[in-house]
């Protein structure tokens, strides 16, 4: 079975600190069945600019709760993914790099094959910006 689309989210944290905050709601969609988490990321820049990159196993106890995380493609997000984010990033900020198929589209991808239709652009439009646009 083909995949359905993947989304690559980074989520920055300022002061080098992983809120483990994050990881239930993670759960809750991956246990509803909306999406697989496929690969997970860290990349931390130092006050000095120094940029290192590490793996959920690599946290150590302040990302202990990333280790329920069930990553099902490891290694798919690397080196030059995270090489890509850390010039943006500021000194001492890190960021979370989350890939996840969205497998609610799972029916969806099936029937554009089955039809031979073939998406020709997507666009994701982030939630901030849209609350930003209807409360305004």
């Amino acid at each position: 079975m083909p995949l359905g689309p993947v989304d690559v989210y980074i989520i920055g944290f300022p002061g080098n600190q992983f809120s483990g905050e994050i990881v239930p709601a993670i759960l809750e969609q991956v246990d509803k069945g909306v999406i697989r988490v496929l690969d997970v990321l860290f990349v931390m820049k130092g006050a000095d600019g120094d940029v290192t990159v590490l793996t959920i196993e690599d946290l150590g106890p302040t990302g202990a709760a990333f280790i329920e995380l069930d990553v099902a493609s490891p290694g798919a997000l690397n080196h030059e993914d995270a090489d890509e984010i850390a010039d943006d990033l500021p000194d001492n900020s890190s960021a979370l790099m989350i890939a996840f198929e969205n497998t609610w589209m799972e029916d969806l991808v099936m029937a554009f094959a089955r039809a031979e239709a073939v998406p020709i652009d997507h666009l994701r439009i982030p939630a901030s910006v849209v609350n930003a646009v209807l409360t305004d």
